[in-house]
């Protein structure tokens, strides 16, 4: 049960739940209070003393012409309980208005005028309170002292002169990240901050602290002297670098998008968002197909298409081939709507025509798993106190969901266990085995000391990655087997890769040794530059046409070329890991000759005379986005009967024997938009060199 507390703000009687500090109170009934040090999602310092307040007593003592008025206190460390019924806070008066503008003159005493070169400049805290609570002059006349700037890595600029100390990038990095490598050095004007260790920020998610700094000491180094807040516009989006879909703010000047950032979204990510999400975008300006390009025979000349008639008409004569088998091979991160019209020309060409993709394990399509996973809320749910990573590296493989695990632990004491490759941690984490073999035996329940906490458990929580899926080589139902023991308990199958999910709706396969060796021709959509793949490709002597945006080692091998916009180029529709349909909304016009693949496989459905009517699923697609549904409950049911036959799970099951790792052992470059990324491979550079010291 909430007990509240009457409390008299201004003159005006509020009620408010115990332990509700008044600062929060204040904004929840419309009073705006400053602050540098306070934030929503760190812990209260109470240091930069801005949000100052009187409280006095409803019945004043009587006082002597001595004694002084009520010392202000900071509104952040305070909290409402019954205490303060007997008070009064006044928040606005004369007093704490000159207080205020007594800490202003103090942070500016060594804060450089530089306003105009600031990067900050628009969006400034300091500057904002300055101009509405500060003085119009300065008592201050000796020399300003100036602080050596510090090196975080190649994302986050320093400017330490400016820091004015409210130690939230201290807090952010103990906390949320869980790199204790910030701190204060010194004391009383000698003040400033630093790292403990001289190396970078190393952090999957260092990036937010550019947003939670009040003033210009942190900045991005790559968003650096290119635009003013107000020169820009900016568009909704979401994060395509995992399968989390976080909410993300595109901010754009004309044709050049010049920064990222979060979106607050309590359902998903809060508000922060990882690196790849901040710093990719300058992916789009590196090895961009622009034009088609035909290559002979022998791979050595290179003919340019001026248009597209003639490259259509060649694809027309093509397809209308009797004797050609085609495959489409596409990657994980297409959207919804292109992979729909693909698989409505398989549905209506299934003899002739297939669309596969390259990494979906075998036992982990036509598996049913995409609707039982669990809304990542529900993560840190109190009665959730143990925790299962199942093959899962889940500081590289999801950033997001990480720092929620980080934020369950402080909150509330959990225990977590991870079966899999030891890595470092930023919670305290227990390694069982590296084998599968171990695994199974705690699925079958005859590891008696993990059995026992699973079931002493009413809601654990496993997070499983997409690798112990491929370990197995038939279909491996682990999560109908979790939710058929265990109702309440919550799963969570991550990787990366932005629409796995959809193409488990649709039903797409993944590419074996047979479809290669009955295709003719194959036509590669956005495909990703892997080692695997360039093994298959390297028996594979018939038609290859690669649809992409970017260049790659693959173009070379290819016969033709096509340029494809990218997903900021278009909007498209993807499924989170939550089964969340989400909209990726359009920020560019096309670039010179690269066409929507949207429009690329319209074009194919017209060559067979099919028609597209996509007003069944325009409507059911924007019911999705506007109800922010869940597909689980719309496109699939559960069926709450096991495929298991046998207690046995480890004869039944064929599985692999080499030792279990991560499916994503660079956090930068995870996929074929990422690996085109300058700042990304920056990144990957400079962990390789942190880790080879070591």
């Amino acid at each position: 049960m909430e007990i509240t507390w009457n409390i008299r703000i201004n003159g005006f009687n509020y009620a408010i739940k115990e332990d509700t500090s008044i600062l929060d109170a204040c904004k929840h009934v419309g009073i705006t209070l400053p602050r540098f040090c306070y934030h929503e999602s760190l812990s209260i310092a109470g240091n930069c003393r801005m949000c100052l307040v009187i409280a006095e007593r409803a019945e004043p003592l009587k006082l002597t012409e001595k004694d002084l008025p009520p010392k202000p206190t900071t509104a952040c460390a305070l909290p409402v309980d019954e205490e303060l019924e007997d008070f009064e806070i006044f928040t606005e008066t004369p007093y704490v208005r000159r207080a205020r503008e007594g800490i202003l003159e103090t942070l500016l005493l060594n804060h450089p005028l530089d306003c105009p070169i600031c990067d900050q400049g628009g969006e400034c805290d300091l500057q904002d309170q300055t101009k509405q609570l500060g003085g119009d002059r300065s008592r201050f006349w000796w020399n300003k002292r100036g602080v050596e700037d510090k090196y975080f890595g190649p994302l986050i600029k320093t400017i330490m002169t400016r820091c004015i100390h409210c130690t939230r990038c201290v807090r952010y990095a103990a906390e949320v990240a869980g790199v204790e490598t910030l701190g204060t050095f010194n004391r009383g004007t000698g003040t400033e901050i630093g790292n403990y260790a001289s190396h970078i920020f190393n952090s999957e998610i260092s990036g937010n602290v550019i947003d939670l700094c009040p003033v210009g000491a942190l900045t991005s180094k790559h968003y650096s002297f290119k635009a003013r807040p107000w020169e820009l516009r900016s568009n909704e989006s979401i994060d395509l670098t995992d399968n989390c879909g976080s909410s993300v703010y595109v901010n754009f000047k004309e044709t050049e998008i010049v920064r990222v950032i979060p979106k607050p979204n309590s359902n998903i990510n809060d508000s922060i968002i990882s690196d790849k999400a901040r710093f990719s975008y300058d992916s789009l300006n590196n090895q961009r197909l622009h034009r088609i390009f035909e290559f002979s025979s022998n791979k050595t000349v290179k003919v340019e298409e001026k248009d597209w008639s003639s490259l259509l008409d060649s694809i027309e004569l093509l397809m209308n081939n009797s004797s050609e088998k085609i495959t489409f091979v596409v990657d994980e991160n297409l959207d919804l709507e292109s992979l729909f019209l693909l698989k409505k020309l398989e549905n209506s060409f299934s003899e002739k025509i297939k669309i596969r993709n390259l990494n979906t394990a075998q036992s982990y399509e036509n598996s049913n798993i995409s609707e039982l996973n669990d809304k990542l809320v529900d993560i840190n749910k109190k009665n959730a106190k143990t925790c299962f990573l199942v093959c899962s590296n889940i500081r590289t493989e999801n950033a997001i969901i990480n720092a929620k695990l980080r934020k369950k632990y402080l909150d509330q004491p959990s225990t977590f266990y991870c079966f899999g490759q030891n890595f470092k941690s930023t919670f305290p984490l227990e390694f069982v085995n590296l084998n599968i073999e171990t695994f199974l035996k705690f699925v079958e329940g005859k590891n008696k000391f993990l059995s026992k906490l699973v079931i002493k458990d009413p809601s654990p929580v496993f997070i499983i990655s997409e690798n112990l899926y491929k370990r197995f080589n038939g279909k491996f139902e682990l999560v109908k087997l979790i939710k058929k023991i265990i109702p309440t308990a919550l799963t969570y199958n991550i990787n990366k890769y932005s629409n796995l999910e959809g193409n488990l709706f649709l039903g797409i396969k993944s590419l074996s040794k047979s479809d290669l060796n009955s295709t003719t021709t194959l036509f590669g959509i956005q495909l990703d530059d892997l080692i695997n793949f360039r093994r298959k490709l390297s028996k594979y002597n018939k038609r290859l046409i690669l649809v992409n945006s970017h260049g790659s080692s693959l173009t070379n091998k290819a016969n033709i070329a096509v340029p494809c916009l990218t997903s900021f180029e278009e909007e498209g529709i993807y499924i989170n890991l939550e089964n969340r349909a989400q909209k990726a909304l359009k920020i560019f016009s096309k670039v010179n000759n690269a066409r929507s693949l949207k429009q690329i496989f319209l074009t194919l459905n017209k060559m067979f005379k099919k028609e597209v009517n996509f007003s069944n699923f325009l409507k059911y697609k924007y019911e999705m986005i506007e109800n922010g549904s869940l597909l689980n409950s719309t496109i699939k049911s559960f069926s709450s009967t096991s495929t298991f036959s046998s207690n046995n799970y480890s004869s039944v099951y064929d599985y692999s024997m080499y030792p279990i790792k991560t499916s994503n052992e660079d956090f930068y470059r995870s996929n074929s938009f990422t690996k085109k990324s300058i700042i990304m491979n920056k990144c990957s550079q400079e962990i390789r060199n942190l880790n080879s010291n070591f």
